[in-house]
C-alpha cells in the first residue's frame, strides 16, 4: 500500500514538472479573429476558455502561462470580443474566447461575437478540449447552462475550472464546487474532474498546467512544426 501510494505521489510530481516545464517555454500571441475567415491554420492541437465576462478568463491564462501581461485583463466586462490565439512552446494552442453574459457594447456585435464563439467551438477540427470558466463565488448560470448544452450537442469535451478560490471561505467553496459537480455529472461531453483555481494565489494553477499539458504536440514532432 505505501509503495503505491508513493508510486502515485511520485506520478504527480512528474506530470506536474511536465506542465512547469511547458508553461515555461515561449508563449506567443498569433491571432485576434473577428470571423471564421480570420482563424489561424489548423495545426496544433487547440484548448480554448470560455466563461462569464469577468469570470478571470485572462488572469487565468496569464497565471499559467507566468506572464502578468500575456492576455489582456480589464475592470470593463465583455472587453474582449474577438477569439484570441496564443502558441505556446509550438506544442500547443491556447484560445481566450469572448465573455458572454454582459459586455457593453450594441447588441448587434454582442449578437456576431457569440454567434462567431459557438461556430468555432462547433465546428474547429484541432480543439481538443474547452475549459469553461466558473466563478466560484456565484456558481453555474444560465448563460453557463448554454454553453454546457451546445457543448454536449457538437459532443465537444469540456472541463470546468472553478476561479476566484480564493475569495470564497473554505465552507463556502466547497459547497459550490459540490453543486456544481452534481450538475456537470448529469453532461455527457463534460470531464467529471472540477479543477479549482485562484490567479491571485496560485491555488490549482499547477494540477491545471499538468491537465493541459495532456494535449500538447509530443516534443518529436518539433520538426514537423
Amino acid at each position: 500500500m505505501v509503495h503505491n501510494e508513493t508510486s502515485g505521489e511520485e506520478q504527480l510530481a512528474k506530470d506536474i514538472e511536465v506542465g512547469r516545464l511547458l508553461f515555461a517555454g515561449q508563449c506567443d500571441f498569433i491571432a485576434a479573429a473577428n470571423n471564421m475567415r480570420a482563424l489561424p491554420p489548423v495545426t496544433l492541437p487547440e484548448i480554448c476558455f470560455a466563461g462569464r465576462s469577468n469570470v478571470g478568463k485572462s488572469s487565468l491564462i496569464n497565471a499559467l502561462t507566468g506572464r502578468r501581461m500575456l492576455a489582456r485583463t480589464s475592470q470593463t466586462p465583455g472587453r474582449t470580443r474577438q477569439l484570441i490565439f496564443f502558441n505556446l512552446a509550438r506544442r500547443l494552442q491556447l484560445v481566450d474566447l469572448p465573455g458572454y453574459g454582459y459586455a457593453s457594447a450594441p447588441k448587434t456585435d454582442i449578437k456576431a461575437w457569440t454567434n462567431l464563439t459557438r461556430r468555432y467551438l462547433a465546428g474547429r477540427p484541432s480543439l481538443q478540449r474547452v475549459f469553461l470558466l466558473i466563478d466560484s463565488r456565484r456558481g453555474i448560470g444560465p448563460a453557463d447552462r448554454d454553453i454546457m448544452n451546445l457543448l454536449d450537442e457538437t459532443a465537444v469535451s469540456w472541463a470546468v475550472v472553478m476561479t476566484k478560490a480564493d475569495k470564497q471561505k473554505a465552507e463556502n467553496l466547497s459547497m459550490i464546487c459540490n453543486e456544481t459537480a452534481a450538475k456537470i455529472s448529469k453532461h455527457v461531453a463534460a470531464f467529471p474532474e472540477l479543477f479549482v483555481t485562484s490567479s491571485e494565489s496560485g491555488v490549482g494553477i499547477e494540477t491545471l498546467r499538468a491537465h493541459l499539458a495532456r494535449f500538447c504536440l509530443p516534443k518529436e514532432n518539433f520538426a514537423a512544426t
